[in-house]
């Protein structure tokens, strides 16, 4: 066969071939091959990590940031409990960056818990849950939050962001279609990334569109889930089960909703969006939420039937490959849950500040967006370097109030973003209001 005749694949090989042959042994080591006339060239921004495209981003912001003569509003260090005030650089402030909805964070019987916990399981169960074993407490927190939601079973995870990762990403895969709100948080985005799965956002709150994408979609597909969250945190809006659950129905797709922030906050007693719909809680197949906030731990569980429950105990990774929830954490969680069943005026309370300060702040023509009134109210400013000058100017005068900027949100949905909780007292508010009115006018 000539050497014209040869297959780009077997020429392939004899070149491989002929450079191995060129390759010199010296003192037992493969020595470098004879220089080619091709030689690769990697960019050096590459292999540094101070030319890192986000890297770069924050040197920018940092430059602008002080060349306008704006302090980062950022890592604020407080030097105790975050509620409704906290302690900053020795001051202090009216907080609002807090999501200690219920005020349970540093409560008595809580910390208690926490302690006793300590006393008897240490700081760690120093392994994940199916190595190391369990404790009660896992084991009580989870049957509790079951109760909660009137289904089969529940699984804590160690980390909020984590349990959307790891449950959405293992649960559904390259066959599946996850739709989602635009608004949905980063974690169930990552998840639905990290499984391989078609993705398709629908206009926030819009179920007219996610009901026409369902309709033209749901065929090609084996599994699909509907994502939404309970109470959304930047916008401080809801959205509506009844409708969730009849579309979820109508096109065969499973409904999973994130209550990081509406467990606690929602409902008569804090049950979260279903008892403020008066929805029963098999109806939503995956309920997703955080023990961090109203709960004042750290983590996340999943709620629902059992199956949903065994599987992700045995496969999930977050949870599989993860240390156990630490006991002390758990035992803080639990006794949060029963405070906030024995004490429903707390979230009467949260409520009532709520609604006072939304009233307030629409009376002086602040725009709070479509927020419900109800934890969490953002006023929209439209600039990010507005709210992040604001912010810092009313961190001088003593209120503590994150701003929220280009990306995290469009730049014409800038904000300052407010979180009430239980103890915050109409004075605080007024104050508040009045102090961020005056500066306004500054800025």
């Amino acid at each position: 066969m000539s050497a014209n005749k040869l297959s780009s694949s077997i020429k392939q090989k004899l070149i491989q071939q002929s450079l191995l042959r060129k390759m010199k042994r010296v003192d037992g080591q493969a020595a470098a091959p004879i220089k080619s006339k091709i030689s690769l060239k990697i960019a050096e921004k590459f292999n540094r990590f101070d030319q890192h495209p986000g890297y770069l981003q924050l040197q920018i912001m940092e430059k602008g940031s002080k060349q306008l003569g704006i302090e980062s509003p950022f890592f604020k260090v407080h030097q105790g409990l975050a509620g409704a005030s906290t302690e900053i650089e020795g001051r202090c402030l009216i907080n609002f960056a807090s999501y200690n909805y219920l005020n349970l964070n540093g409560h008595p019987e809580v910390n208690n818990a926490a302690k006793l916990a300590i006393e008897q399981y240490g700081t760690s169960v120093s392994a994940s849950r199916i190595v190391a074993g369990e404790r009660p407490l896992h084991r009580e927190l989870e049957e509790a939050l079951a109760e909660c939601y009137e289904v089969d079973d529940a699984l804590t995870f160690v980390s909020g962001h984590a349990t959307n990762v790891s449950t959405i990403g293992y649960l559904f895969g390259p066959k599946d279609l996850i739709v989602h709100d635009e608004y949905t948080h980063n974690s169930a985005v990552v998840g639905a990334q990290l499984s391989g799965a078609k993705r398709l956002p629908f206009a926030h709150n819009d179920f007219a569109a996610l009901d026409k994408i369902l309709t033209d979609n749901r065929q090609h597909f084996e599994r699909v889930v509907i994502i939404v969250e309970g109470l959304y945190s930047m916008d401080g809006d809801s959205p509506d089960l009844h409708q969730l659950v009849a579309l979820k129905r109508k096109h065969q797709a499973f409904l999973m909703v994130d209550e990081a922030h509406s467990f606690g906050v929602l409902g008569a007693t804090g049950k979260g969006l279903r008892e403020e719909y008066q929805v029963a809680g098999r109806d939503v197949d995956i309920w997703m939420g955080t023990l961090s906030k109203t709960l004042s731990g750290c983590g996340g569980y999943i709620a629902g039937e059992s199956a949903l429950i065994a599987n992700l105990r045995h496969f999930a990774p977050g949870f599989l490959y993860s240390v156990g929830l630490s006991v002390p954490i758990a035992a803080a969680a639990l006794a949060s849950l029963k405070i906030m069943q024995r004490e429903p005026q707390r979230i009467a309370k949260l409520k009532a500040i709520s609604k006072y300060f939304i009233s307030r702040a629409k009376e002086m023509g602040l725009d709070t967006g479509d927020s419900i009134g109800l934890a969490v109210i953002p006023v929209i400013l439209g600039s990010s370097v507005k709210a992040a000058a604001l912010s810092s100017a009313l961190f001088k005068v003593g209120i503590n109030v994150q701003p929220i900027l280009y990306p995290a949100v469009p730049e014409k949905s800038a904000r300052l973003r407010f979180f009430l909780c239980s103890e915050h007292t109409q004075a605080q508010v007024d104050e508040t209001l009045a102090k961020l009115k005056l500066a306004m006018a500054k800025i």
